[in-house]
């Protein structure tokens, strides 16, 4: 069925062959990428389906096809598909909902990916993994499987959102539920095709409501129109909440602008039953900081005339880092206990300094004397999932429902003992994927989750207490003012690592002014400068930042320059009296200067550009009045 709508035309037939022609190009789906995931059956095929009915729609606003398909020979689920394009703003919906459930179907990818064949440069794929990913379709490596399987609301992709562009020409998909939903990617080494495509994860066991993406094409279109096209929208669903906005709730956030961020810890104590405890060296799976220590090496930063600072406390109580959470109490004794980090505290008010200490609410550990199985996640077959990676041991996840619980209990002891943190990081809501829970006494879809840890950075906020998680994520944009970081993908792996694409600032040019980002500072040996990524992004510098695990998260000590202190607060003094000028700007521009990639410049709304060589680890920032 054929039909021509304002300018575009689709065509839409019943084995799932979805053509869409806007601006005169020609984009057409993979019909066999159409399918379900069935528990026991295995790939169900929406072509595969026995009784089709295909109609033209007309809502008044819309104009669009409505196909019903059921009758599968392996399932007895009944669908509803509608393709239409909104007559105002020419963008394409593309809906599913069930008439009929079926249990067993977990996940259906649908609408299919567009072809994407040709081997050039000048195709390439937008994906919001972290800050983003640009992939031509002639990248060397392959790009298949991602952490979270692709999943929105997490590391996998901090924006419901992937493109791709043709030789200029190009479209957006936005996911409008993204909480139970994720993308397929299939990019072979050398290409040279690149396949991305959405897909709907079941809900407590059911499709439960309509499912819809949208696609706006574009023309003369590069990564920086379709973060303005996002970016747009989210402003228009009221989901953009600006620095300046959150400042008004809490006057801490103007302070956070020109810190240099610290990440020290207190107390490391790793369990005989992780996977890190090494017991052919017992003295690496304990270490000891006291308080007094940290104060002095605040005082130090002090005399060396760091004006504003921001420092990251891991742990600061009894049990140690990533150990019995949400048990987190008393405070580290031996390190000093209520009375040293009270003492920490007052020294940071003293010098204007800003503390934050980090804490856990999802990470369940079978050693806090609060777990108990019936707090925990259980999945859809009745089964706890648990593993033991890090340092506390065996774990479990702590219901997210339950998590707010734990969270006013905690500051509140906090606050009991005199101490008021300026901040407070919640570890891994941002960067993991949302939970869902089957347990009978407190059932829990992936919205509702999200919902739930959204409350805990509210309660923060409420208390006057600055809200920071793992990494940076559209869902929690309300609330959060910063991150542990927002990397870039590459900087999650070894510097020789093999990379996904093209590191990009897709997350930043959407929401630069609405969040802090801390930035990595090293000097890599024989690699790049990162200095140089802080000052193109406008963020934060790390003066210092200790790794809780050897060789993760970002941190490859054993390949860093070895830098003095004074040289290292000379260079993170650069790159505050930037972020000072830059943090409530828009970033309008992101570009690579006559195509290398090793040449970037970001333009701010201000008028102040940055420009970075890595050819030559060389930068430059240009000041100029806006207009």
């Amino acid at each position: 069925m054929k039909e021509k709508i304002n300018d575009m035309i689709l065509d839409w037939d019943v084995d799932q062959h979805l053509r869409i022609c806007a601006d005169g190009v020609l984009w057409e789906t993979i019909p066999e990428q159409a399918y379900m995931e069935h528990d026991t059956e295995g790939r169900i095929y929406l072509k595969d389906a026995l009784h089709k009915t295909l109609r033209k729609i007309d809502t008044g606003f819309s104009k669009g096809m409505l196909m019903e398909l059921s009758d599968f020979r392996q399932s007895e689920i009944a669908l509803t598909l509608s393709v239409s394009v909104d007559i105002t703003s020419n963008e394409v919906y593309c809906s599913l909902s069930t008439i009929k459930e079926d249990h067993q179907i977990h996940k259906i990818n649908w609408p299919a990916p567009f072809t994407f064949e040709e081997k050039k440069d000048t195709h390439y794929t937008l994906l919001t993994v972290q800050q983003g990913i640009l992939l031509p379709n002639t990248w060397e490596n392959e790009v298949k499987r991602l952490p979270f399987h692709g999943q929105f609301c997490c590391a996998d992709a901090y924006m419901p959102w992937f493109s791709q562009i043709k030789d200029g020409n190009g479209y957006i998909a936005i996911i409008r539920q993204p909480w139970d939903a994720g993308y397929d990617i299939d990019h072979p080494a050398n290409g040279p095709y690149t396949h991305v495509g959405v897909y709907w994860l079941s809900s407590l066991h059911e499709m439960r409501y309509t499912r819809t993406i949208s696609y706006q094409f574009v023309k003369q279109a590069d990564h920086n129109t379709m973060c303005q096209i996002y970016k747009r929208y989210v402003k228009e669903i009221g989901h953009f909440t600006t620095l300046k906005e959150k400042a008004i709730r809490n006057p801490h956030v103007e302070d956070l602008i020109g810190c240099m961020f610290v990440h020290k810890g207190i107390k490391t104590h790793v369990s005989k039953n992780s996977d890190f405890f090494d017991p052919q060296n017992p003295d690496k799976n304990n270490s000891l900081t006291t308080f007094k220590k940290r104060e002095e090496e605040v005082k130090e930063y002090t005399k060396k005339g760091v004006k504003q600072l921001y420092y990251h406390l891991d742990g600061w109580a009894q049990p140690g880092y990533d150990n019995q959470h949400p048990d987190y109490f008393p405070i580290c004794e031996e390190a000093g206990g209520q009375e040293g980090l009270h003492h920490l505290l007052d020294t940071m008010n003293t010098y204007g300094y800003l503390l934050g200490l980090h804490d856990q609410y999802r990470d369940f550990y079978h050693e806090a004397d609060s777990y108990h199985e019936e707090m925990a996640v259980w999945d859809a077959h009745q089964h706890m999932p648990s593993h033991k990676y890090w340092a506390g041991g065996v774990q479990s996840y702590l219901c997210s429902s339950i998590a707010p619980m734990f969270v006013k209990r905690n500051f509140e002891k906090l606050f009991q003992e005199g101490i008021y943190p300026h901040a407070s990081y919640l570890d891994v809501f941002t960067c993991n994927e949302p939970d869902e829970c089957y347990h009978p006494l407190h059932r829990v879809t992936r919205k509702e989750s999200l919902a739930y840890r959204e409350q805990c950075f509210a309660y923060l906020e409420s208390k006057g207490i600055l809200a920071s998680s793992e990494e940076a994520n559209d869902w929690a944009i309300e609330h959060l003012i910063f991150a542990h970081y927002g990397p870039y993908h590459s900087m999650m792996h070894a510097p020789d690592a093999l990379t996904i694409g093209i590191d990009v600032p897709l997350f930043n040019l959407v929401y630069h002014e609405c969040m802090i980002l801390p930035w990595p500072m090293e000097k890599i040996k024989g690699h790049d400068d990162q200095m140089l990524f802080a000052l193109l992004n406008g963020g934060a510098p790390y003066l210092e930042k200790d790794g809780a695990y050897p060789n993760t998260d970002g941190v490859f000590t054993e390949m860093y320059e070895q830098l003095t202190l004074d040289e290292k607060i000379r260079r993170s003094q650069i790159v505050c009296d930037l972020q000072k000028k830059v943090a409530h700007c828009a970033m309008i521009n992101h570009s690579f200067v006559e195509g290398d990639y090793q040449v970037q410049t970001i333009t701010y709304d201000n008028g102040i550009k940055v420009l970075i060589n890595l050819h030559t680890q060389e930068y430059q920032i240009i000041e100029e009045s806006s207009h």
